[in-house]
Parts: C-alpha cells; sequence; structure tokens
C-alpha cells in the first residue's frame, strides 16, 4: 500500500508540472487581451504611457518562460497568484468559491450514484425484459444530452413553464452567502443538482447493469442457487456486493465529467461557484485565476482516480477471503 502511495504521489507531482506548463502556454497564446479586458471601454481614454505600466506591473512585458518561471516560484512559495477579476489572491477565490460549489458537486455526486446504482440493480434483476428495456433507453438517452441542454430543459419546465423553484443563483436577491438561510440555499440547488447528476447516471447505471448480468453467469452464483439462495436475496448478498465495486470506482473515477458539467450547469444558472469563475475568468483573460482553478481541478480529479484505484486492490481483498462467498 505504501509503494502505491508514493508511486502515486510522485505521479501527481510530474502530472502538476505538466498541466501547469501546458495551461501556461496555452494561455499565452489566448485571443483575449488581459489588460484590454480588466480595462474595457475606457481603454481609449488610457495612454500609451499606462498600458505599457500596467502590464510591467502584471509581469505582461516579459518574456514566456520568465514569467512562468516567476509564476512557479512563487506557487512553490505557496503563493497561487493575484485575481485581476475579484482583486484578489487567487487562494481566497477559489476557496471562496469552492465553498459554494461544494453542496452542488457533493449533491449531484451522490444522486448520480445512488440512482445510477438503484436503476442498473433493476435492469439487471429484469435482464431482457421491459424494466431492462426502459431503463437502458432511459439512460442512453440521458448519456447522450449535453448538460447545458437538460439545465435549460429544467429552467423552462419548473422555473419558467411551472415557477416552482428560483431561476438562478444560490440564494435570494439581496442576500449574500453569510445571511442566506439553509432552506433558501436548498431550494436554488434542486435545478442545478438534478441537471448535474442526471450527467453521470446513465452511465452508472448501464455499467452496474453489465457487470450485474456478467457476475449472474459466473461460477459462484451456481454454487449459491446450488446452496438453495434465490431471488431477491441472491441478487442482495450474493450478486450486489460483487457489483458494487466497479460502479463506486466509476463513480469516482467521474469526477473529471462532474467538474467539467459544473462549468457549464453553473453558467446556466448563474450559480456563484468555481465554474462561474472558471468562465468569467477566461473570459477576461484572469490569467493567474486560471492557473490555480486548473492546479485545484486536477487535484481533485487525480484525487478521485487515486481513491478509485484504492479501492480496486481493498474490496478486490475483501472479496478474495474465504467467507466473501
Amino acid at each position: 500500500m505504501m509503494k502505491l502511495f508514493f508511486s502515486h504521489f510522485l505521479r501527481l507531482i510530474i502530472l502538476l508540472v505538466l498541466v501547469a506548463a501546458g495551461t501556461f502556454i496555452l494561455l499565452s497564446f489566448s485571443p483575449v487581451d488581459p489588460i484590454r479586458a480588466y480595462i474595457g471601454n475606457d481603454l481609449l481614454h488610457v495612454p500609451p504611457e499606462q498600458y505599457a505600466r500596467i502590464a510591467a506591473r502584471w509581469g505582461l512585458d516579459q518574456p514566456l518562460w520568465e514569467r512562468f518561471g516567476h509564476w512557479f516560484w512563487r506557487l512553490l512559495q505557496g503563493d497561487m497568484g493575484y485575481s485581476m477579476l475579484f482583486n484578489m489572491p487567487v487562494a481566497n477565490v477559489i476557496r471562496e468559491r469552492f465553498a459554494t460549489s461544494f453542496a452542488l458537486l457533493a449533491g449531484a455526486w451522490l444522486l448520480s450514484g445512488v440512482l445510477g446504482v438503484t436503476l442498473g440493480f433493476l435492469a439487471g434483476r429484469f435482464l431482457y425484459r421491459w424494466p431492462d428495456k426502459m431503463i437502458c433507453r432511459i439512460s442512453y438517452l440521458l448519456s447522450s444530452l449535453p448538460t447545458f441542454w437538460i439545465a435549460m430543459l429544467l429552467l423552462a419546465l419548473f422555473a419558467v413553464r411551472w415557477p416552482v423553484l428560483p431561476v438562478c443563483c444560490a440564494w435570494d436577491p439581496g442576500n449574500n452567502a453569510g445571511t442566506a438561510l439553509l432552506s433558501e440555499r436548498l431550494r436554488h440547488l434542486v435545478l442545478p443538482v438534478c441537471a448535474l447528476s442526471l450527467l453521470g447516471m446513465g452511465q452508472i447505471a448501464l455499467h452496474t447493469r453489465e457487470k450485474i448480468a456478467s457476475v449472474m453467469k459466473s461460477e459462484f452464483i451456481r454454487f449459491a442457487r446450488a446452496q438453495g439462495d434465490k431471488g431477491w436475496s441472491l441478487l442482495r448478498h450474493q450478486v450486489l456486493r460483487h457489483a458494487i465495486t466497479p460502479a463506486l470506482c466509476l463513480q469516482f473515477a467521474s469526477l473529471g465529467e462532474l467538474m467539467g458539467g459544473a462549468l457549464l450547469a453553473e453558467k446556466v444558472f448563474a450559480y456563484p461557484g468555481l465554474g462561474q469563475a472558471t468562465i468569467d475568468a477566461g473570459l477576461r483573460g484572469d490569467v493567474p485565476l486560471l492557473m490555480g482553478i486548473v492546479l485545484f481541478c486536477t487535484l481533485l480529479v487525480f484525487a478521485g482516480n487515486t481513491i478509485s484505484a484504492w479501492l480496486v486492490v481493498v474490496l478486490n481483498r475483501s472479496l478474495e477471503r474465504p467467507d466473501a462467498l
């Protein structure tokens, strides 16, 4: 286990360096001028001398490799830079915005996992019958629909056609993160969580169904049936415990897809989270904030994949014990 830990830690260091360098190079070729985006319509009133001073203050007058070297050295010292868009340290922006996004991501992650495993379990229980066919069709449909389309459909139905839920934001107008009530936050979370959870639910359902169908054909299931196990008891005690392992691994490995879906969901619902900040930083050319968010998301995705790999090792060992069958 320690060997696996050090192996993943070394991979993480290499991954972060490569992602940081690649992202910095790509952002240097962006057509967005950070100074122009920062000043806006007042650019015509800014003399060239002041424009040059702003560029020098942000380090934009330096060569690419020198800018990256200065940024990377500050990063090693714990300084992620200063956000031009929010006028505050990047670490503070990420902390505040992720605190808002965490409820959305956690709710969608849990809901997609529970619904996906449940639907996959039902499809495997009624394999090749009408419940299985209906669940498969719904899962294929959900897997092919983009997140923003699902989000706009939910908005049109439950915020416009039947206005039972808020149309946007994380709290009511006039409130903020410190004054919003819990019930108010939950109401604003319903539609974004539903839109984001539908993104991964179909894949988990299909994966669980296939695993259950495979386990049902295995030798130890035939042995369990010979001992008298059948029906729901067989599925609950024998099939599900073997089929849940790949479903959990897939759930943790899907954090990257969940983060990508959160970008679009937060934009559609004007949800003031990390995804909304990422889009705003990209449109305004806020390179320090984009770099910080990319590295933070890389850590989250890597953590999900690492947990998935560890689950495979731990759960497979538990299933290999003599009393696991």
